[in-house]
């Protein structure tokens, strides 16, 4: 399979490392030096992979889906164009699949939560907390897994109604807390917390090569297809 990598930063690259034992060519190699050259170069690909910023994933996408490449996404902090996307990729005919975080192991983390979080819809004396542990480099926070955690949450459990980045009073809201801090791939934490006892499920990544992972075997997946998918068809947790 031919392969665009938007994005040739540690990820990109990590990305990169994996296509290549796997038997994928890579075809394009898209940074911010040869930005102007993405439409020329994506065009040569069958799946394009996107890993930048918040700042240019959107006209990054726009731009794939205008060539007709299938196309994921692991760039975070710019779901409030979401809807935008989703239109422009169906008005186009193309394929698009977008995942806060590839990881196989956090993608069932993701529907462990929602199922402990059903668990204990009834349970208002447990107060509900996510941790997330990120590198000094990642650029948003909370990160778009903690967001994903928190939205797990809020669609199983009536108990909290939003969420905040930061500490909270409120007792609707759930708190999400971020720290930065080097060495750290990226750790999750949910705790339920009561005057008893604590319930807690964490994942803890020990490397880049899980998200590369996963992000290849989305390549795979969605290359020649129609439409628009997640992670939960790529591993079939439906």
């Amino acid at each position: 399979m031919k392969i665009a990598l938007i994005g040739y930063g540690k990820m990109g690259k990590a990305i990169e490392s994996i296509a290549l034992a796997k038997g994928h060519e890579i075809v394009a190699k898209i940074d911010m030096d040869n930005q102007e050259l993405l439409v020329e170069e994506v065009r040569k690909a069958e799946v394009a992979i996107e890993f930048t910023s918040p700042h240019s994933a959107v006209e990054n996408l726009k731009k794939c889906f205008d060539v007709g490449v299938p196309t994921i996404c692991g760039s975070t902090g710019w779901l409030e164009a979401w809807d935008n996307i989703v239109e422009y990729c169906k008005k186009m005919d193309g394929a698009f699949l977008y995942a806060s975080n590839f990881s196989i192991g956090v993608n069932i983390f993701f529907e462990l939560n929602k199922q402990l979080a059903s668990l204990m819809a009834n349970r208002s004396e447990y107060e509900i907390k996510i941790e997330e542990i990120h590198h000094t480099q990642k650029k948003d926070a909370p990160s778009g897994t903690a967001i994903t955690i928190a939205e797990g949450i809020l669609s199983h459990n009536p108990n909290k109604k939003t969420w905040v980045a930061g500490e909270t009073t409120d007792e609707n809201t759930l708190e999400i807390k971020s720290i930065r801090q080097d060495p750290a791939p990226g750790t999750h934490l949910v705790t339920y917390h009561s005057a008893i006892d604590d319930i807690e499920i964490i994942h803890t990544a020990h490397s880049r090569i899980g998200f590369a992972h996963g992000a290849v075997m989305a390549a795979e997946y969605i290359a020649g297809k129609k439409g628009i998918y997640s992670m939960k068809d790529v591993i079939n947790l439906k």
